[in-house]
């Protein structure tokens, strides 16, 4: 029950946010600020939890962080889910991914994510790294042949679908450059981590 009194303030708190044009420029949205979020802890990096169970709905701070993406940044997308399956590992699966849609080949689009990904993993007052993605819970982000996994700092690294034999012949959307995949942690995923809590605080 007390995660989904924490959801539905968090949705609340986005919602009520300004969504920015198409054309609009990048600019932080509603979010907790510095001080709310300094109230708790912060996160360690998250370490890779795969998916082991199925679920038929996201879970509640997936929703929410693909809602405040949107809301603040532009695009569209949000939580999605994917029909289980025996043959392969998705966080799609249970209800731990979001595919924001963006286009790679948008120069605004670009501007999007790129101000988010600074916004993510930009230290702290204090010098923490990543310290917004920590405390979003984001395990790791796939953009335009890029990946930034939390196990290794965030560091950008090139990527390639395993189902892809090359860039060239692999579609836009393996190679995620008509949407940006982010995976979350356990507790980010059910809202737990410190930025849904501050987002919900107020």
């Amino acid at each position: 029950m007390r995660l989904l009194l924490v959801a539905a303030a968090v949705l609340a708190a986005l919602i009520a946010g300004p969504t920015p044009s198409s054309d609009a420029a990048p600019a932080p949205g509603p979010g907790p600020s510095a001080d709310a979020l300094a109230a708790y802890p912060l996160e360690p990096f998250a370490t890779y939890q795969p998916q082991t169970t199925c679920t038929k709905r996201p879970k509640p701070g997936t929703v929410a962080l693909g809602t405040w993406l949107v809301a603040t940044y532009g695009g569209g997308g949000g939580a999605v889910n994917r029909a289980c399956s025996k043959t392969s590992t998705s966080e799609h699966q249970d209800g731990r991914a979001i595919d924001w849609t963006l286009s790679a080949a948008d120069p605004a689009d670009r501007a999007r994510a790129q101000s988010f990904l600074d916004a993510a993993f930009a230290p702290d007052a204090s010098g923490e790294p990543a310290a917004l993605a920590r405390r979003m819970g984001l395990m790791y982000v796939i953009w335009a042949d890029r990946m930034y996994a939390a196990w290794n700092g965030f560091a950008p690294e090139p990527y390639l679908s395993s189902s892809c034999r090359s860039r060239k012949k692999c579609s836009v959307t393996l190679r995620h450059r008509d949407h940006v995949h982010l995976s979350l942690s356990r507790p980010g995923a059910r809202g737990q981590t410190s930025f849904y809590l501050a987002l919900a605080a107020g």
